[in-house]
């Protein structure tokens, strides 16, 4: 058992540096008003960018794999929740890198037959773009919930000191609201991330230095 929450605290440290960095690369390119003539230019970029994103999605399935077994001694129902809930925030982070994908094809392609396209195509794009981040925030309102009862397991088991699971609540409603109000167009920013991302720093040290007790 020590093993597997070493395992799924260097699995959280992994997907949140492959989150971060594969946003960092992605989101700027996919922000641009001239996307697709800009995007072959940065097509590395871009593909480094949804390579680290589809990471973090592979990864998230790890670490409910992992703890999994631990947390079902607490409480079953929620351990399986939270279980379903992480599966689901990968096949959505999944399904949002295939229209990137599809776009730096295109872009491939209009540079090479020096193809023009209208405002319809371009619309499209936007469409495309658009989706992307929608399915981004789903995702998150997957994860937001199923970490929710994450902490509350945490929490009345004392698997760890109770402070932890404290921020954890505090960062994923954060998370939950922050999603909810994007979903709707009202983007407010990071801001709300930030109790969440402490968290999920300090939460997989503690599991790799100590582990659950």
């Amino acid at each position: 058992m020590k093993k597997n929450e070493r395992a799924a605290g260097a699995l959280f440290l992994v997907a949140t540096g492959a989150f971060l960095i594969g946003s960092g690369l992605l989101d700027p390119i996919l922000h641009r008003t001239d996307f697709l003539a800009g995007l072959h230019p940065d097509r590395t970029k871009a593909i480094a960018g949804l390579f680290l994103e589809l990471v973090n999605a592979m990864a998230v399935v790890g670490i409910a794999m992992l703890l999994y077994p631990v947390l079902k001694k607490h409480n079953e129902a929620f351990a399986l929740g939270y279980f379903g809930s992480r599966i689901i925030e990968s096949a959505l982070l999944i399904t949002s890198l295939i229209g990137p994908f599809v776009l730096i094809a295109l872009s491939d392609n209009e540079v090479a037959e020096g193809a023009s396209y209208g405002s319809y195509f371009q619309t499209i794009v936007s469409l495309v773009v658009e989706a992307h981040f929608k399915l981004f925030e789903m995702a998150m309102i997957a994860l937001s919930l199923g970490s929710l009862l994450f902490c509350y397991i945490l929490y009345r088991s004392k698997l760890v000191p109770r402070f932890l699971p404290f921020i954890g609540f505090i960062g994923y409603a954060a998370l939950l609201a922050s999603s909810c109000l994007a979903i709707v167009g009202h983007d407010i920013g990071p801001v709300l991330y930030v109790p969440g991302a402490i968290f999920e720093i300090i939460l997989p040290i503690w599991l790799i230095v100590k582990g659950f007790d």
